[in-house]
């Protein structure tokens, strides 16, 4: 999913995240000013549902403006893992895993 709370704020003519900060606080739904900033300018990591709920109240929106489905992002089964490697790019080099002299394995990480 691609999140596109900023479009949808300035086609509703709302230009700042301070703007929709206070509106949404005016709904009820007060957000701490970093939580705003996450919201605004990148892919928030978790959301609540009843938030989600009054951003689209505030914004006079459908859940379709905000979120929009990126299906060619999800892997299908029977499809190879494809690695997207540039040509002429150097191959991934492997992690190194560390092992103890005395043969014991390590702790899980």
């Amino acid at each position: 999913m691609r999140w596109n709370l900023r479009l949808t704020a300035a086609n509703k003519g709302i230009w700042k995240a301070s703007e929709l900060q206070r509106s949404l606080a005016e709904h009820g739904l007060v957000i701490s000013a970093g939580k705003m900033s996450g919201l605004w300018s990148g892919q928030p990591v978790s959301l609540k549902l009843d938030d989600l709920d009054v951003i689209c109240v505030v914004l006079g929106c459908e859940i379709g403006d905000l979120l929009i489905p990126e299906p060619q992002k999800v892997t299908r089964p029977g499809e190879a893992n494809i690695s997207r490697t540039a040509v002429g790019a150097a191959a991934p080099v492997p992690a190194v895993v560390p092992k103890r002299r005395d043969g014991r394995s390590l702790p899980p990480a």
